[in-house]
């Protein structure tokens, strides 16, 4: 005679593992509050996003933190002016949070038993909402100039955004960009154009006339454009810093 023994179904194992820890009648009830606290913690965090206090530090269980996440401000600075990127309150992002930055916050609030607040973010200025004087990383501060990364999200910059942005450091590589490109135009002036021959004065002549050109031109679009130097502002809220 041959042996039938009674298939497994799963969800009625399930069931009987979830009756042991909740009562079945207030099942539905329990679920419902807890979905309503996650949505209000949920709405707190984008409040505190979106209305950035100006906080000098967050309460942080140091055993819990993760080290290789924890940065300065002078690293910080740095890494905006090498590529060209500002370091504001989270108030002025205008670009969308993604889910994820949320529940790293909700995670880090669990674990450090903290609410988390004065959020700043690293990002390109067309990802702000700059205030007119005339691509992301979220951190939150620890006090005493460091910062806690919590999220990073989005796509990487581009690989030679450092070398572009470097001209725009300073006015003295600025001056160099003006005088490389003044440079490459001289060369591309056909010979005889000026002079029926080409001599070191006439090409020196040449030079200067394309130096000032582009000169004022850089002027005009730092000017009219309301363009300032990476180390102006890295950290400015205005648009025309």
């Amino acid at each position: 005679m041959k042996l039938s023994l009674p298939r497994t179904n799963i969800q009625q194992k399930l069931d009987k593992v979830r009756s042991k820890e909740f009562d079945p009648s207030t099942w539905k009830h329990q679920i419902h509050k807890i979905f309503k606290q996650e949505e209000k913690h949920s709405q707190q965090i984008i409040q505190n996003l979106e209305n950035s206090s100006v906080i000098l530090c967050n309460t942080f269980d140091f055993d819990q933190l993760e080290t290789h996440r924890i940065y300065h401000i002078d690293q910080i600075k740095k890494i905006c002016i090498d590529y060209r990127l500002r370091f504001l309150d989270s108030k002025y992002f205008k670009g969308k949070l993604p889910y994820s930055a949320i529940s790293e916050i909700k995670e880090l609030e669990k674990k450090h038993q903290t609410e988390l607040k004065g959020f700043k973010i690293i990002a390109p200025s067309k990802l702000f909402k700059l205030e007119n004087a005339d691509d992301p990383l979220l951190f939150a501060p620890m006090g005493n100039d460091y910062f806690y990364l919590i999220h990073t999200w989005g796509n990487d910059l581009h690989p030679f955004r450092k070398i572009m942005m470097w001209f725009f450091k300073s006015f003295e590589n600025l001056l160099l960009l003006t005088f490389l490109v003044s440079v490459v135009c001289t060369f591309m002036i056909p010979e005889g154009l000026f002079s029926k021959q080409s001599t070191t004065s006439t090409h020196i002549m040449v030079f200067l006339f394309m130096f000032k050109s582009v000169a004022a031109i850089v002027l005009f679009y730092g000017f009219a454009l309301g363009k300032n130097f990476n180390t102006a502002i890295w950290n400015s809220k205005y648009f025309n810093a």
